[in-house]
This record gives structure tokens, sequence and C-alpha cells, in this order.
């Protein structure tokens, strides 16, 4: 028995770490980062600015571990979309049946329905202070109200 014991600990301890899919969500020029998100288990936690209205990019990000257990099938490693209001809608190429008939088309899916086929479910939220987006300033200190305050 202590022989099957300490034989499951080493393959425990020799397993690698589970990586987590990396979602990024960037305006349609790719200048602006408007949503960042990381799985964690069967939840996809996203945080997205909340005042953001518009065309995006979405970036998904797997580890080579992922890719290798083939963890998320089918998934492309960027889609068109829209965040409007916090929710993020994705442009997703058809079923191969449709698409034969008409070569574009998409159907558009909000990201909470995209994630379904992968066993992952959606947990969103604005951004917040935590949350530091390049490129992004906070509303309530632009540059010139601090230029102020100093007496600029």
């Amino acid at each position: 028995m202590t022989r099957i014991l300490f034989f499951l600990l080493c393959l425990t301890a020799l397993a690698p770490a589970a990586g987590a899919l990396k979602v990024q969500v960037w305006d349609r020029e790719l200048q602006t980062k408007v949503g960042d998100g990381e799985s964690s288990g069967s939840k996809l936690v996203m945080q997205f600015v909340g005042d953001y209205d518009g065309p995006v990019v979405v970036l998904f990000a797997q580890t080579d571990e992922e890719k290798a257990r083939v963890t998320f099938p089918g998934l492309k490693s960027s889609y068109n979309g829209t965040l409007s209001k916090g929710q993020l809608t994705l442009q997703v190429p058809a079923s191969a049946a449709s698409a034969a008939a008409d070569r574009s088309a998409n159907t558009t899916l909000t990201l909470g329905k995209f994630l379904l086929p992968y066993k992952l479910t959606l947990s969103a939220q604005p951004a917040g202070q935590s949350l530091s987006l390049p490129g992004l300033r906070n509303a309530e200190t632009p540059f010139r109200d601090n230029a102020a305050k100093e007496g600029k």
C-alpha cells in the first residue's frame, strides 16, 4: 500500500502545473488594450474597460501543454468582435456546411456562449483601479488636472 502511495505522490510531484488560457481584447487598431482575462479551472475571469464601445480584436493564447493536449479544439488565436457596455461579442466563422453556401457567413456570439464548447464559464467585471491597461489614463486625474494641481 505504501508503494502505491509513494508512486502516486511521485507522479503528482512530476506533473506539470496546469496552464491557463489567456485572453486580451484590443481596439481594432491594436493600440489600446480594453480587456484582459485568464482561465482558472473551468472559469474565465475577464475585466473590461467600462466606457469602451466599438470594434475589437480578441486574442487567445494557449500554453504549449494546452495545444499538445488539444484542450481547446478549433480555437483560433484571434477573432474580430465588438465590446459594448462591458459585453463582448465575437464574430465566429459559421459551420462548414453553411460556409460552403456562403463564404462570408459569420455567426455573432457573446463570449459566454462562445466558451460553452470549451467547458468554460465567464466571469466578467469592469476594470477597477486595480487593473492597469497600457495606453489608458485614469479618468479622475487627467494630465492637465495634475499640472494645475502642481501650479503649472
